[in-house]
């Protein structure tokens, strides 16, 4: 049986227009603008009244950390997952920093049949680096993984690329796209002695900012944007936090870029005031910095120098979180909730609907080179997200999909949700609740 949502506000490609989608199994087999031609055959269509409801592409988010295998006490792929489609995330490219480590292809496909037994919604996942594992990284399959993970800067586990011959060889050798996670590691030890001397074992998270500071952010990016340039490479750094690094960025259409920036919505969100009422729940890396830093991402992301919204979710459970500084780990659970914020931010004033969609939706499709998803278009997949934009709700442990069940956007109250999730052209989400739990595919790259 096909489906047609009909009559929706649909959000794609800049526009906002009034129409309808027919869905023929895993495509999008027709999009009518305005109304559906009154003789349309129906007698084999399920037919959802979309009025009054925006109709939208799947939002992709480019960074995720699922925690499988090895850290299942704090997320799996199949609950992290369920919380993507709820919050209208119908694709994910996850991180290679579990335990064990995807930094060998063996480890790599083991996450890929994983997904595919239980993932409610589609994937990919990238092949972490070393300072030792160049061999493996390149073999990695560029029309399959989503990109090579480098950290350049402290990162969980043992994943540190500070072996400049290394880094040089994967700049110029891999072959797909370079993902960066950049804090200078010798800034962020020396602002962390400092802190010490000062405040002992009991630093108060206010200082996270300045131990992980925008200088440690500078000095890897700026080195990650050189290497880059120097060999040409397709370069995506992560998570930008800082006013100074915007400097490195320029505007324009992400699919003419070589190098391109991420910005997660927690950044987008918080500033350093907010340590005061949520304390380490948003101590994430890179840190929450300053109420200029934000100022200068927005008016990144807005010009284009910034081009693709993602989370960096990564959750932990309340006991992990609830430590002091040093004990408590860095990162939270946002996959469920960053349309929404996001969708909220646009409401307040900050970015237009047709914007978010663009940085959510498009722009990681493009950035990426997805394979025919991204956009509701004629013979992509019909990944799909009804929204109703005026339902009111707040953010509770009732309805947090997460395993490790809270959110850093807990109690607060949204003016928007999603209504309906589908995922290859089946209704994965609905009202609340999943339907299919294993729905997902791995999504493939164009080279």
């Amino acid at each position: 049986m096909k489906t047609l949502i009909k009559d929706a506000t649909i959000v794609n490609e800049g526009l906002k227009f009034k129409g309808s989608v027919l869905i023929d199994g895993e495509k999008i087999e027709k999009v009518f603008p305005h109304t559906v031609p009154v003789d349309f055959d129906t007698s084999h269509t399920e037919v959802i009244d979309a009025t009054g409801l925006l109709l939208i592409p799947g939002a992709i988010d480019d960074q995720v950390h699922f925690r499988e295998p090895g850290l299942t006490h704090k997320g799996e792929i199949a609950t992290e997952s369920k919380a993507a489609a709820a919050g209208g995330v119908t694709t994910y490219m996850e991180m290679p920093n579990t335990n064990p480590q995807a930094v060998t292809q063996e480890e790599l496909q083991k996450k890929f049949d994983r997904a595919a037994e239980v993932s409610a919604v589609n994937y990919s996942f990238y092949m972490g680096a070393t300072n030792d594992n160049l061999s493996e990284v390149l073999k990695t399959d560029p029309t399959k993984v989503c990109g090579i993970k480098v950290f350049m800067g402290s990162s969980t586990g043992n994943m540190l690329v500070d072996d400049d011959k290394t880094l040089s060889e994967i700049f110029k050798n891999a072959p797909t796209l370079v993902a960066t996670h950049c804090e200078d590691e010798a800034t962020i030890k020396a602002n962390t002695e400092i802190a010490r001397q000062r405040y002992g074992e009991n630093v108060p998270i206010s200082r996270h900012c300045h131990i992980r500071s925008d200088e440690a952010c500078y000095k890897s990016s700026s080195k990650a944007v050189e290497l880059a340039s120097k060999f040409d490479t397709r370069l995506h750094i992560l998570h930008l936090s800082s006013a100074k690094e915007m400097s490195l960025f320029s505007p324009g259409k992400v699919s003419d870029k070589k190098i391109t920036a991420e910005v997660c919505v927690h950044h987008l969100w918080f500033d350093e005031r907010d340590y005061i009422d949520y304390g380490t729940r948003i101590k994430w890396n890179p840190a929450v910095k300053c109420e200029k830093d934000k100022v200068a991402l927005w008016e990144a992301l807005l010009a284009d120098k910034i081009d693709v919204i993602a989370t960096d979710h990564a959750p932990h459970t309340l006991e992990e979180k609830n430590n002091s500084y040093f004990k408590a780990p860095s990162g939270g659970p946002l996959v469920q909730h960053s349309l929404v914020a996001m969708l909220e931010l646009s409401k307040k004033g900050f970015i237009s609907v047709e914007k978010v969609i663009e940085k959510m939706c498009h722009a990681p499709a493009d950035l990426f080179r997805v394979n025919k998803r991204g956009y509701i278009r004629e013979g992509y997949f019909a990944d799909l997200v009804l929204v109703d934009p005026n339902k009111s709700w707040i953010v509770a442990p009732e309805n947090i999909l997460y395993k490790c069940g809270w959110a850093p956007f807990e109690r607060t109250e949204f003016s928007n949700q999603v209504v309906s999730t589908f995922v290859n052209g089946l209704k994965v989400y609905y009202n609340n609740r999943i339907i299919h739990p294993n729905y997902g595919q791995a999504v493939t790259f164009n080279l």
